[in-house]
């Protein structure tokens, strides 16, 4: 319950922001600098010092059947982990595949032969003790030390949060990190509950608590029926595959905190530098040695436990940036997740961490207090005259506004239009209906600009001349895209404009933009509701991939219609173009009225061209030869229709 605000939390800002560095990225884009760095080394130290001890307990547990000095080989593990993170984030999410496959697969074993025993009878309890003498009391130590136990193993649930780190590498982050959250969170919460509960059922309280391997203790309990001591074997297996994919995944998500710092200058640009791999080596080699001196000269299990009030600290930090982010009301600013129930449970998420703390004891709190005093000397002595950002709390408050960092917007807008489209953007209807005017030699660039706007304003109903004033001051202010032989003019309406609408110009000769110093052959007039900003920078990022593509100036040039010209800017996997003839294989569709055509799901005409004019279709719209259909879609019905009739 306790991490799920941070897990909601993380989950928004990683959508929204998918960069390396996780909390250090959110922390310091939201409250600035100071707190960034804070949040950015503390954590790399926290994560360092856990890591290292998930390494000294594997070689401890493999001390059951192996006489190994356990530092050295925590040591050798550490190296071979860094070796593997050099090579590549494919090869090191790969072996956590094979780990946490591994592990998960032991610990369902375990669990259900753990229940199966204790129900039969075969482990657990003797009589005269009964099964709920042993978890009796509950509260053995009070409520005030069932918290202060919460906050210790708080921890252990901090991974849930690891793949933010890594955000820039994930394929998808909108679906795929809070998937990947929530799906970790239900197979912790189910693992961790039932696998405690089996322990705390078969072994008695007095040998439970000094058992450094209860796990492999229960084990030896109830997997009697199987032979040679593979039952505690197999428990083994699983305490390598856990202690080795949380120090190999540290190792990974570590090393993208000084990463990312050193992109903004808080340490040195070495750390911000890919190897030959496309890793950031140096950063690895630094967080590989750190571990390497702590699991060498500290009592990492006794710190790694104090790091957990850091990691607090930071969850409730991370749950006011959210606040922070969504009230600066930036519009950059377009998660691809929301979290449920705000502002309540971010509120929630910054109070309780600070009282998991206190509970926790003085030497917690001394910590924290220490770890956070450290992160501070380090950018007031390095990172505060190296840097010139504020963060959006600066937006949050008006009264503020000379501090605001106008880069912070542009950053986001360009973090919007790299992550792509959306599934529920509707770019290629937006472009399939797009007017086009194909423009004679010799038209001035302002001449363009009155022209579009009077045919935008007969789409929209938006008045033209507030339409063509929107537009030449985007121009004066520098805010049009200018690149390649293409112009993307762009407007968000306040007022009456439901949807977003396009107009596309053409120029084969070219048109003098003198603002950008630039002759251009296509002109991109892009509007969009004032309420739908993300959106916005989303359809404009996808039309200026589209124009970046080498070939498209050529393609350009080349088409002979209104018809050819769309379809240069549409995603050839989601449309299609369909022709009716009488002897082609739709010679049945002619006649036709558009709703009785048997289209795939997910599939829709939204342009009919006959007679080299564009027609909108309606539903009584009837279908004649030489019809072209423009049909859009998902991926796999276009490729239906395509493989059924075949486009042209």
């Amino acid at each position: 319950l306790f991490i799920l605000p941070a897990m909601f939390s993380v989950a928004e800002l990683a959508t929204a922001m998918p960069r390396a560095g996780g909390a250090y990225f959110f922390l310091d884009r939201a409250l600035g600098p100071l707190v960034g760095t804070v949040g950015g080394l503390g954590t790399w130290l926290a994560l360092v010092l856990k890591s290292a001890f998930a390494l000294v307990g594997m070689g401890a547990y493999l001390g059951l059947y192996f006489d190994i000095p356990i530092r050295p080989f925590a040591i050798a593990l550490t190296l071979a982990f860094m070796l593997i993170n050099i090579v590549g984030a494919k090869e090191t999410s790969g072996l956590q595949r094979v780990l946490v496959s591994a592990l998960v697969a032991i610990m369902v074993f375990f669990m259900v032969q753990g229940v199966a025993a204790i129900v039969s009878g075969i482990a657990g309890p003797t009589p005269p003790e009964t099964l709920g003498d042993r978890f009796s009391p509950f509260f053995a130590f009070g409520f005030q030390g069932f918290v202060a136990t919460v906050g210790f193993v708080f921890v252990s649930y901090a991974g849930l949060t690891k793949v933010a780190s890594v955000a820039e590498e994930v394929e998808r982050p909108d679906r795929n990190i809070p998937l990947g959250m929530v799906l970790s969170l239900l197979t912790a919460a189910v693992v961790y509950t039932v696998g405690v509960a089996v322990i705390v059922a078969v072994l008695p309280p007095e040998q439970l608590r000094q058992d450094l391997r209860p796990v492999a203790t229960a084990a030896e309990a109830f997997f009697t029926w199987l032979p040679n001591g593979i039952g505690v074997g197999l428990i083994v297996v699983a305490a390598v595959a856990a202690f080795a994919s949380t120090g190999n995944a540290g190792i990974l998500s570590a090393s993208r905190y000084p990463l990312a710092m050193a992109r903004d200058n808080l340490v040195s640009t070495r750390f911000g530098k890919l190897g030959r791999f496309h890793t950031p080596t140096f950063a690895i080699l630094v967080t590989g040695l750190l571990m390497i001196l702590s699991i060498a000269f500290l009592d990492v299990e006794g710190i790694a436990k104090l790091a957990s009030a850091f990691q607090l600290a930071l969850f409730a930090l991370i749950c006011l940036s959210v606040i922070i982010m969504r009230e600066s009301r930036i519009p950059g600013y377009d998660p691809g997740f929301r979290s449920p129930l705000y502002p309540w449970i971010q509120i929630f998420g910054f109070v309780t961490p600070f009282w998991l703390i206190a509970e926790m004891g003085e030497l917690a709190v001394i910590f924290t207090l220490g770890l956070i005093g450290l992160t501070i000397g380090w950018y007031f002595f390095y990172g505060r005259s190296r840097t010139a950002r504020s963060g959006a709390i600066f937006h949050t408050f008006a009264r503020l506004g000379e501090l605001q960092h106008d880069g912070l917007d542009v950053e986001l807008r360009g973090i919007v239009q790299e992550k792509g489209l959306r599934e529920e953007d509707p770019f290629d209807e937006v472009v399939a209906r797009a007017p086009v005017l194909d423009l004679p030699a010799g038209q001035s660039f302002p001449a363009v600009v009155a022209m579009a706007a009077g045919k935008l304003a007969e789409l929209t109903g938006v008045p033209a001349e507030s339409l063509r004033v929107g537009f030449e001051e985007e121009v004066r202010a520098g805010f049009m895209p200018v690149a390649k032989g293409a112009a993307m003019p762009h407007l968000r309406v306040a007022e009456g404009l439901e949807r977003p609408s396009l107009l596309i110009a053409r120029s084969v000769s070219g048109i003098e933009i003198r603002e950008a110093g630039e002759s251009v052959h296509a002109i991109l007039f892009l509007l969009s509701p004032q309420d739908r900003p993300g959106q916005h920078l989303r359809l404009l990022g996808h039309l200026a991939t589209h124009v970046d593509d080498s070939g498209f100036v050529e393609r350009w040039l080349r088409a002979e219609d209104a018809h050819e010209i769309r379809h240069t800017l549409m995603r050839e996997e989601r449309s299609l173009s369909l022709r009716l003839d009488s002897d082609g294989p739709l010679a049945d569709w002619i006649g036709l009225r558009v709703r009785e055509l048997e289209l795939p799901r997910d599939s829709l005409v939204v342009l009919i061209r006959r007679d080299r004019h564009g027609l909108i279709p309606r539903g009584e719209t009837v279908l004649y030869e030489g019809d072209r259909l423009t049909v859009i879609g998902g991926p796999a019905a276009i490729q239906q229709l395509d493989e059924a009739y075949g486009g042209d």
